[in-house]
C-alpha cells in the first residue's frame, strides 16, 4: 500500500491536524454536536421557522409513506447481482427505505411530537415512523450492495456474511441517515425510544467504524489508484459518524484525522480547473459530497478544521453552472444523466456561492432550487435535507424575489483539464444554439467510448444529445462494460472510420492536439481522433466543431485520410425527426426546431429509432431515440451544419 509522506492539502490547511495537536482536537471535539448547523428537535424557534409551503409538503407526504407499504429487503433480491447480474431488484427497495425513513425523520422534526415508552401507539406517528425504519435498517443482513462486497464474491457466495461487514456507498448512505437521525430527534429518541441510540451507535461502529480504521487497504481510499467519486461519499458518512455517533472524543478525533487523509487523495485528483469527467450528475455524489463535507468540519471546529479557502474548490464549484443548457438539462459525459433529477441539494452550492462571493454559483442554485419547488428534499440526503430546512438564507433565497437571471451563462466554457467546451449563441440567456464537445480520454471515470462527441442545445433542450447512464447492472463495472450500447461510441456522435468502426478504452485512446478557442463571434473546438480508434483504421482524423454567432450556425467538420471504406458520421437525436434530401429536422415536442444539413452528393443518409425500456434512459428521453447515420463513400471529409429549423 502506498505511504503518504507530507500531509495532504487539507490536512496541511487544518491547525487542528498538525502533529502534536491530538489532545486540541480532541477538547474541540468534545460538544461537536453543540455546533453542528443543524439544532435538536427540542430547538422549536428554528423548527418552527421552516417555510409553511415546506413543511406541508414534507408532512403529506410523511402521511402517504405512513399508509404505503414497507420495502422489503430479500435475499434472493441481493443474490440476484450474482445470479442474472440485476441490481435493481435489491438496491431500489434499499434506496426506498432510506428514503422513507429521512421522510419520517424530517417530519418528527417538524411537528416536535414526542411521548414517553409508555405512551399507547398512535401518540407519536412520525417519530414512531422514523424509529421503526431505523430499526430496519439496524436489522438488515448487510448495508453493501451485492455487486461491491469483495467479501462474498471472494467465498464464492451469494448472501453476505453480517460478521464480515464490507464498507461501500451503502454502508455510508445508512450510515448518513442513523447519525442525522440520532442527532436531530436524539431528546424524542431517549424518551420515546430507550435503548434505540445506543443501538445506532453499535451497528454503525460494527458495520462501518471498526472496519474502515482497522483495514487500510480499500479499493475506494485511493491508495493504489486515483480516487473517485467513493472516497468523498464514504468518508463524508464517516466523518458524520464521528461527529454524531462517537461519545470518545479520542476516538472521534482518530477517525477525522484518518478521514481527511482520505479526502486528500481524492482532492489530489481533483484538475485545477474544477472539471469533473463524470459529469454533473455524478459532482453531486463526488464533489458535492466533499464540500459537504469540509462545511461540516469547518462548523464543528472554526478556523482549525476550515480547509474551503483550498483554490481547487472554487472552481470545484463553479462546474455545474459551467455545464448548464437550460432549465434541467446539462451537458452529460460518461454516466451523468442529461436531465437532473429535482431532488439534488441546491443549497449546498448556493451556500459556497455566498461564502465564495461568487455570484454565478449562488444565483445558479437559487434558480434551480426554485424551479424544484422544495427547500429540502428527502432523497438529498438527511444532512442535506435538515440543514436546507434551517438554512435562513437559503429560505430567503426560495421565497424572495429572483435575482438577475443568468448570471452564469456565459458565451463560452473551457476546460482544459477535461477538455470540454461550451459555447452559446446568446451570452447571458439559454435561447438560440448551444454546442458543448469533449475531447478527453477513454479511461475516465465512468467513460463511455465518446472522445470527440458533442452536444447541442436549441434554446436551452438539448436536440443532439448524449444518453448517459443506463441502469447498472453486475457488468456495469467489469470487463464487459462496453457491451451496453449506450456507452459504445455507435451511440455517439461521433464519426466511425472503415465502414463502422468503433473506438477502443483505454488511457492511450485520446484526443490529440486538442485546441479550443473563444472569440466574440463564436468558439471553435479542434481535436485529432486517430489515436481513440484500433490503429490503422483511421489514418488521419481530425474533428472540428465551431459556433458562428452572427449567422448563427453550428459546423462540424470531419477530415480523415483516405479510408478503408465509408466513414459513418453518427447523430443521436432526441424529437421528432424528419428527413428530407440533404437536410434533417429534429423538433422538440412542443419546443424548437433543429435543421441538421449535408451535401446530398457527398453522404446517404438512414433514420433508424431505438425504443428505450430502460427506465433511467427513459427518465431522460421518454421512449424513443433516432440515430441519423450519413455513410460518406468517397472523398477525405465531410461538413454537418446545424441552424434553427425555419
Amino acid at each position: 500500500m502506498a505511504q503518504v509522506t507530507s500531509p495532504g492539502p487539507l490536512t496541511a490547511r487544518l491547525p487542528l491536524l498538525a502533529p502534536g495537536a491530538a489532545a486540541r482536537l480532541a477538547d474541540a471535539l468534545r460538544d461537536a454536536p453543540r455546533r453542528i448547523p443543524v439544532p435538536p428537535v427540542t430547538d422549536r424557534t428554528a423548527w418552527d421557522a421552516v417555510h409553511p409551503a415546506t413543511r406541508t409538503a414534507l408532512l403529506r407526504r410523511a402521511e402517504a409513506e405512513r399508509a404505503a407499504p414497507v420495502p422489503v429487503l430479500r435475499a434472493s433480491d441481493w443474490a440476484r447481482s450474482f445470479r442474472d447480474g440485476v441490481r435493481t431488484a435489491y438496491e431500489d427497495p434499499a434506496r426506498a427505505l432510506r428514503t422513507r425513513t429521512t421522510v419520517f425523520l424530517l417530519a418528527a422534526v417538524l411537528t416536535g411530537e414526542s411521548a414517553p415508552a409508555t405512551a399507547p401507539p398512535g401518540a407519536t406517528p412520525n417519530l414512531d415512523a422514523a424509529i421503526d425504519g431505523l430499526i430496519a435498517l439496524c436489522e438488515t443482513s448487510t448495508w453493501c450492495w451485492a455487486p461491491h462486497d469483495g467479501y462474498t464474491a471472494a467465498r464464492g457466495e451469494v448472501l453476505p456474511d453480517p460478521e464480515e461487514p464490507y464498507v461501500d456507498l451503502g454502508a455510508a448512505e445508512v450510515t448518513t441517515v442513523l447519525a442525522w437521525a440520532d442527532h436531530a430527534l436524539g431528546p424524542h429518541l431517549d424518551l420515546r425510544a430507550p435503548g434505540l441510540r445506543r443501538r445506532l451507535r453499535r451497528e454503525t461502529d460494527r458495520r462501518v467504524l471498526t472496519p474502515f480504521t482497522t483495514r487500510r487497504d480499500w479499493p475506494w481510499i485511493g491508495a493504489d489508484r486515483p480516487a473517485d467519486n467513493w472516497n468523498p461519499w464514504i468518508h463524508g458518512a464517516i466523518t458524520a459518524a464521528a461527529l454524531l455517533l462517537t461519545d470518545d472524543p479520542e476516538r472521534a478525533a482518530g477517525l477525522l484525522r484518518t478521514a481527511v487523509a482520505g479526502l486528500d487523495r481524492f482532492v489530489a485528483t481533483l484538475p485545477d480547473d474544477g472539471g469533473i469527467d463524470e459529469g454533473v450528475a455524478y459532482w453531486w455524489h463526488g464533489a458535492g459530497r466533499l464540500l459537504e463535507t469540509l462545511d461540516l468540519l469547518a462548523a464543528v471546529g472554526g478556523p482549525g478544521l476550515d480547509a474551503r479557502d483550498l483554490p481547487v474548490l472554487r472552481q470545484l464549484a463553479r462546474f455545474p453552472h459551467r455545464m448548464h443548457l437550460g432549465g434541467a438539462w446539462y451537458v452529460n459525459a460518461g454516466d451523468a444523466a442529461a436531465r437532473l433529477s429535482g431532488t439534488l441539494p441546491w443549497q449546498l452550492l448556493h451556500r459556497w456561492g455566498a461564502a465564495l462571493g461568487d455570484p454565478a454559483v449562488r444565483d445558479h442554485a437559487a434558480g434551480r432550487g426554485r424551479d424544484t419547488g422544495l427547500a429540502a428534499q428527502p432523497e438529498a440526503g438527511a444532512g442535506s435535507a435538515l440543514t436546507a430546512l434551517v438554512d435562513p438564507r437559503w429560505r430567503a433565497a426560495l421565497t424572495g424575489p429572483p435575482g438577475e437571471g443568468g448570471s452564469w451563462l456565459t458565451a463560452a466554457e473551457w476546460l482544459p483539464r477535461t477538455q470540454i467546451l461550451l459555447a452559446r449563441e446568446r451570452p447571458g440567456s439559454t435561447g438560440g444554439l448551444t454546442v458543448a464537445v469533449k475531447g478527453g480520454h477513454n479511461a475516465e471515470r465512468h467513460n463511455h467510448l465518446d472522445v470527440g462527441s458533442y452536444w447541442i442545445a436549441l434554446d436551452g433542450v438539448p436536440l443532439v444529445v448524449d444518453l448517459g447512464q443506463p441502469t447498472y447492472t453486475a457488468d456495469s463495472f467489469g470487463p464487459h462494460r462496453y457491451r451496453a450500447w449506450p456507452l459504445t461510441s455507435d451511440w455517439h456522435n461521433l464519426p466511425a472510420p472503415g465502414g463502422g468502426t468503433g473506438q477502443l478504452p483505454g488511457a492511450g485512446r485520446a484526443a490529440r492536439e486538442v485546441r479550443a478557442e473563444a472569440t466574440d463571434s463564436g468558439a471553435l473546438f479542434h481535436a485529432d481522433l486517430a489515436a481513440v480508434y484500433p490503429d490503422g483504421a483511421a489514418g488521419g482524423l481530425t474533428r472540428t466543431v465551431r459556433l458562428d454567432r452572427d449567422r448563427p450556425l453550428v459546423t462540424v467538420t470531419d477530415r480523415w485520410a483516405p479510408a478503408a471504406g465509408p466513414v459513418l458520421l453518427r447523430h443521436v437525436l432526441a424529437g421528432e425527426v424528419t428527413l428530407s434530401g440533404g437536410e434533417a429536422i429534429v423538433r422538440a415536442p412542443d419546443g424548437p426546431a433543429l435543421r441538421i444539413g449535408w451535401e446530398p452528393r457527398d453522404a446517404r443518409a438512414v433514420l433508424e429509432d431505438r425504443e428505450l425500456t430502460d427506465p433511467l434512459l427513459r427518465a431522460s428521453w421518454g421512449g424513443r431515440l433516432t440515430r441519423l447515420t450519413l455513410t460518406v463513400r468517397d472523398g477525405e471529409g465531410a461538413t454537418v451544419r446545424f441552424d434553427r429549423a425555419p
